[in-house]
C-alpha cells in the first residue's frame, strides 16, 4: 500500500491539472472567439458656402504714388462687386502688402555686381465668403469687366465648403455602424452562431471627395474644396463577441 499510494496521488494530481488546463483553454478559446468587420457609409451632398479670393496690385517709383493708385483700384473693385449684387458685408479687404523692387546688374561673366531700386509694388487681396454660391460663381467668371477698367485683378478659383460637417459626420458614423453590425450578423448566422455584444469600435478615416471625379482616397483623409458637389464617406472597424 505504501508503494501504491504515491502513484495514486500523482495520478490524481495529473488528472486535476489536465482538467484545470482544459477548462482554461476552453475559457480562453471562448474569449478569443470574435467577429471583426469593417462597416462603411457614404453620402452625396452639396456645398453651402463659397469662398472666392483675388488680388490686385500697383507699381510706382514712389510709395505714395503706388498707394494712391491702389486706392483707386480698390474703389473700382468695390463698385464692381456691388454692381454684381455681392453683399459687401461678405467681402474682406486684407492689409496692403508692400514690396521693394530691384533690378540686378551683371558683369560680362554673368555675375551680379549690384542692384538698382526700381520702385514699390503694392498688392491687396480680397476674400468673398458667401452662401450665395451661384452669384459668386458667376461674378468670379465675369472679372474681365474689372480688368477692362484698368485694374490688374488676379482671380483665384472658388473654394467650396459645407458648414454642417459635424452633423454629417455623426449621421455617417451611425450608418457605418449599422452596416458593420449587419455584416457581422450575416457572418455569425452563416457560421451557425449568434452575435454577442460589441467588444470594440474604431472610427476610420473621414473622406470628402468631389462627385464624379478621379480623386483617390488618402490614408490621412481627403478634404475636397474644388468641387461644389461632394461625396463624404467614413469607415468603422468593429469587433463583436459570438455566442
Amino acid at each position: 500500500m505504501k508503494n501504491i499510494l504515491p502513484s495514486v496521488i500523482i495520478g490524481i494530481t495529473i488528472i486535476a491539472a489536465a482538467l484545470v488546463l482544459g477548462g482554461a483553454y476552453k475559457y480562453k478559446y471562448r474569449q478569443q472567439q470574435a467577429i471583426e468587420v469593417n462597416g462603411g457609409a457614404e453620402i452625396n451632398f452639396s456645398s453651402n458656402l463659397i469662398v472666392w479670393t483675388g488680388s490686385y496690385s500697383r507699381k510706382a517709383e514712389s510709395l505714395e504714388k503706388a498707394f494712391s493708385d491702389l486706392k483707386v483700384d480698390e474703389q473700382k473693385v468695390r463698385q464692381f462687386l456691388q454692381s454684381k449684387g455681392i453683399n459687401m458685408n461678405e467681402v474682406i479687404f486684407d492689409a496692403v502688402n508692400i514690396s521693394k523692387d530691384f533690378d540686378n546688374k551683371y558683369d560680362n561673366e554673368g555675375r551680379i555686381t549690384g542692384s538698382v531700386f526700381t520702385g514699390y509694388t503694392l498688392t491687396q487681396s480680397i476674400k468673398v465668403r458667401s452662401k450665395d454660391i451661384d452669384n459668386v460663381e458667376k461674378v468670379s467668371r465675369e472679372i474681365t469687366g474689372l480688368i477692362q477698367s484698368g485694374v490688374a485683378f488676379n482671380s483665384n478659383a472658388p473654394a467650396y465648403y459645407y458648414t454642417k460637417l459635424a452633423d454629417l459626420k455623426i449621421d455617417l458614423l451611425s450608418k457605418a455602424a449599422a452596416d458593420g453590425r449587419q455584416r457581422a450578423e450575416t457572418i455569425a448566422k452563416n457560421s451557425g452562431q449568434s452575435l454577442g455584444t460589441l467588444k470594440s469600435a474604431d472610427m476610420g478615416v473621414f473622406q470628402i471627395i468631389g462627385q464624379y471625379s478621379n480623386e483617390s482616397y488618402s490614408w490621412g483623409g481627403a478634404f475636397n474644396t474644388d468641387s461644389k458637389e461632394k461625396t463624404a464617406s467614413i469607415t468603422v472597424k468593429m469587433s463583436f463577441e459570438v455566442k
